[in-house]
């Protein structure tokens, strides 16, 4: 059961019994400056210097022919993508590099409306017969597809911009020599391999550069450059007697950010945290399953937001247009405004803008500004992802910002944004929350899910658990996972973590749509208290 005391539980008391919490590498905020996207254009030299270094900016002529044949071809509408990525991974194992992989990859993707209809076409050359063709062929699939349109596309009002804008970074990772990156990687899992019962350590790194110049018919044209990293270190404990293991991952976060976020996880200075805990973790007790209360930590939580919340109010997944990964959505546009989806205290916002997340824009895909708004206020659905075309669907008059496609040669269409819990205003420490927990666990860390088609009902696991009892950590448990359907526990969150507590979750590989196409989104919350259905998912193991 709940306790309704609030009496703050001394770090101290817990340090006494070897029962501390994770150290602030795993709990911390953010490391560095996390600079919202701006709604307005570039005035920082580092950005200008990266923009004017560009050297997709050359090709801006294709781009311009290519929307000029779509035009004279009979298109209504055009846009022109100038996609460039750069992908670099870094991988250790144990005592050596267990691999590398370098690759880029360019092209010109045109998306036009003609005769009402969506068309698209791409293509990896840039010369003029190339770019022509590929414009006259967009135009002609969209001329095919209105044979088969119900209704023509209506796109909602944005106004025309040229501006550009480059995510905020301090150390470009593409800079940093792929020996200094492998042996950062390989000091960390030396010095977790040094902690007694740890067999095995995998870490990695990896960086992604994506760069796109978008053109459009209506006279806007964005030029943006996003730095994206992505840092990871598990270690494996082993228990030969028994037939055992546990692995133990570093809960750092992937983030809008340059090769200083991987720095800042500090890897060589956690490493014996992380192998001690995974040693924890393989002798820990197995949990008893009930019904119980869970406090969530933000490297939990964020994934269980993504996949009950983040998913079902996608407009197109809710409107059965799109089932892939996982099926449509159990919430409808007519339940807005009315259908409690959790209680009082839980406040969700959609923001483009937030600092660090990894869907952070200045612009999306249709040359719309980034901005924010909310999804669920006081516990009801208010709020849906949109783009220009979705924006009528549900009556509003202009469109939230969801535009993206993964590639040059993939379709813009509906992805999410950072989608994120907003702490509560009391101001309540993770201790706190476990002070006022009689009967409970402290659960960290992203596991194995699963949920059903519609997002409803659903199983989470984790990374480590902490058994609650009488307001304390008594100790690790393991082989726990909870249950619950997405109503019922967002309608049983009942504590939130204040404003000190807030932290970033996310993902490189959201996926969705067929052909799928992979996004990356950031999901922020404090930690938070729910009651579900805990299993244990070890058997007798």
């Amino acid at each position: 059961m709940h306790s309704s005391r609030r009496k703050f539980m001394a770090v101290s008391g817990l340090a006494s019994a070897g029962l501390l919490l994770p150290s602030r590498h795993l709990w911390a905020a953010p490391p560095g400056s996390r600079k919202p996207a701006p709604d307005r254009a570039i005035n920082d030299t580092k950005a200008e210097a990266v923009l004017g270094a560009s050297t997709i900016v050359r090709d801006e002529v294709f781009a311009r022919q290519a929307l000029d044949v779509a035009t004279k071809a009979g298109a209504s509408y055009a846009d022109v993508r100038l996609v460039l990525w750069t992908r670099e991974r870094v991988s250790v194992r144990d005592d050596h590099i267990a691999g590398t992989n370098f690759s880029e990859e360019y092209g010109l993707g045109v998306r036009v409306i003609a005769d009402g209809a969506w068309g698209f076409a791409a293509t990896p050359r840039l010369d003029k017969k190339s770019v022509a063709q590929v414009a006259k062929r967009a135009v002609d699939m969209a001329k095919r597809n209105a044979k088969l349109l119900p209704a023509p596309v209506e796109l909602a009002p944005t106004p025309a911009v040229q501006k550009g804008w480059v995510s905020p970074f301090e150390i470009d990772p593409f800079t940093v020599p792929l020996k200094d990156k492998a042996a950062y990687l390989i000091d960390a899992a030396q010095a977790c391999l040094k902690v007694p019962g740890v067999r095995h350590v995998r870490a990695q790194s990896l960086a992604v550069r994506e760069e796109k110049l978008l053109l459009t018919s209506e006279g806007s044209t964005v030029h943006q450059v996003f730095f994206r990293v992505m840092p990871g270190l598990s270690a494996t404990a082993v228990d030969r007697k028994r037939g055992r293991f546990a692995s133990r991952d570093h809960e750092v976060q992937p983030m809008l950010a340059g090769w200083e976020h991987a720095r800042d996880a500090d890897f060589v200075g956690t490493a014996k945290q992380i192998g001690q805990e995974a040693v924890q973790k393989l002798h820990a007790k197995p949990v008893e399953p009930g019904k119980r209360a869970v406090i969530l930590a933000p490297t939990n939580l964020w994934l269980t937001i993504h996949e009950s919340i983040g998913h079902p109010t996608e407009l197109d997944r809710a409107r059965g247009l799109e089932a892939n990964f996982a099926g449509t959505s159990f919430l409808k546009p007519e339940m807005t405004g009315r259908y409690r989806i959790g209680s009082d205290i839980v406040q969700l916002i959609a923001d483009r803008t937030q600092a660090g997340g990894l869907a952070t824009t200045g612009w999306d895909d249709e040359a719309v500004p980034a901005g924010k708004w909310p999804i669920v206020k006081d516990g009801i659905l208010v709020g849906w992802q949109t783009t220009r075309d979705q924006a009528s669907w549900i009556g509003e008059s202009k469109s939230r910002g969801c535009s993206y496609a993964d590639s040059y040669g993939t379709v813009p269409f509906q992805r999410m944004p950072n989608i994120s819990l907003q702490p509560g205003s009391e101001g309540y420490t993770t201790e706190d929350l476990i002070a006022a927990t009689e009967d409970g666990i402290l659960i960290s860390g992203r596991g194995s899910w699963s949920i059903d088609h519609q997002r409803y009902n659903f199983q989470f696991g984790g990374q480590f658990f902490w058994e609650i009892k009488n307001g304390r950590l008594t100790q690790p448990l393991r082989d726990v996972a909870y249950q619950s359907n997405t109503s019922e526990f967002w309608q049983s969150c009942d504590m939130l973590g204040g404003e000190g507590t807030y932290r970033l979750g996310g993902s490189f590989q959201d996926g969705k749509g067929e052909p799928g196409q992979v996004n990356a989104v950031s999901h922020g919350c404090p930690p938070a208290r729910f009651t579900v259905n805990v299993l244990n998912t070890g058997g007798d193991r």
